[in-house]
């Protein structure tokens, strides 16, 4: 045995050490820590956490996955799983173990099992649910009232989205008075959900500038949303105090998000449809009200109009009635005037007798040679009294 060996000569007897003990081929069950690609080749780092409950990690190791393999591997697993490869995920890889001089040990990955990541991606769906019914929180935003004109929205989307500008266009050629703001987010990969996260704490700072959320997710792979399955994302929605409506543009089964949300509709145009028909009702039953409106008042005026008709009718009657009565009235009085008036007396024989210019009513006022002026109905004599 040599005193000493160069390092070279080092790796090299554990090169042929591990292609002398080592499968050509073996199955590594992992989960993807990081993950990039250049030159067409992926590079990851696959990772075996201690437990669950915390980020401590009992393994660790390099892997590569050359073009010639991930070029057909990733477009296999994402027709199969409906995902794209991501940090995070759990994979069964087929792979060698390789050792280099320079680069140290890592694996090259020749296959992938897609049902593996299906199956964890549904166990931590199925774990999310049963944990947000287990603490009661799951259907907290469906128990929230909603306004009946929701116009200050704050929008939870990425600024470059082609479903953000299709979700404002919406809103803005509808007529209506809506105000927006939005909420920059991630809306795809590892980062998404702490992302959507920050975006809604910043919304909850300004809380009483809107009535309602809208969390909308456009353009992008349509295939990467397991982000939105995510415990903690769904949780923070659920428990928001403003109503939360998801359009995230998926056809797939309903995520955990769109669950816990107050509404879930499939795309961001729907999510401003949504807005926009409570506006519309609105704007119904406002003309319903101004129809019934005009109609009552048209129906006041017609009734007012025939009582002001029947009023005159009676006014004119009792006026005619009154005349009548009136004239009647002052017939009888001119009879009466006229049948004790002096004129007729002194026709029927009577006369006036004056003393002085005095009427004379009593004869023992007068004394002999009185002169007295007497009025008969034509004409009028001076006598003496004896």
């Amino acid at each position: 045995m040599k005193d000493s060996y160069s390092l070279s000569e080092v790796c090299g007897f554990i090169g042929k050490s591990l292609q002398m003990t080592m499968p050509e081929k073996f199955r590594v069950r992992a989960e993807i820590s990081s993950l990039s690609t250049k030159g067409g080749h992926c590079y990851m780092e696959l990772a075996e956490k201690a437990s669950e409950s915390d980020n401590l990690f009992a393994a660790k190791m390099r892997a590569v996955c050359w073009s010639s393999v991930w070029t057909v591997l990733s477009a296999f697993f994402t027709h199969e799983t409906g995902q794209t490869l991501a940090v995070g995920m759990q994979v069964l890889v087929e792979a060698s173990v390789s050792f280099h001089p320079v680069f140290g040990l890592s694996l090259q990955i020749t296959d992938i099992d897609p049902s593996y990541t299906l199956g964890d991606l549904a166990r931590r769906r199925h774990a999310a649910i049963a944990r947000l019914e287990k603490e009661g929180v799951a259907g907290m935003q469906r128990m929230l009232g909603i306004c009946s004109l929701p116009k200050r929205i704050a929008v939870v989307s990425s600024p470059d989205a082609a479903g953000y500008g299709d979700f404002c266009c919406q809103l803005r050629d509808s007529g209506y008075n809506f105000t927006i703001k939005l909420f920059p987010a991630i809306m795809q990969g590892d980062r998404a959900a702490v992302s959507v996260i920050e975006a809604l704490s910043r919304i909850y700072d300004e809380i009483v500038n809107f009535d309602a959320v809208a969390l909308i997710r456009g353009g992008g792979a349509s295939t990467d949303l397991t982000c939105f399955d995510d415990y903690e994302l769904a949780s923070c929605i659920a428990q928001f105090p403003l109503p939360v409506v998801t359009g995230i543009g998926h056809q797939r089964d309903i995520s955990v998000a769109d669950m816990v949300a107050f509404e879930s509709v499939k795309t961001p145009t729907a999510t401003a449809e949504y807005f926009i028909a409570f506006m519309q009702r609105a704007a119904d039953r406002l003309n319903r009200l101004s129809v019934r409106l005009n109609a009552s008042g048209d129906r006041r005026i017609m009734l007012q109009k025939e009582r002001i008709r029947m009023l005159q009718f009676r006014l004119v009657n009792a006026a005619g009635k009154y005349v009548a009565m009136q004239n009647s009235r002052l017939a009888l009085i001119d009879k009466t005037i006229s049948v004790h008036s002096p004129e007729d007396i002194f026709r029927k024989g009577y006369a006036l007798v004056r003393k002085e210019g005095r009427i004379v009513r009593d004869a023992s006022v007068l004394s002999a040679g009185d002169i007295i002026q007497t009025q008969f109905a034509e004409g009028t004599a001076k006598s003496q009294v004896i």
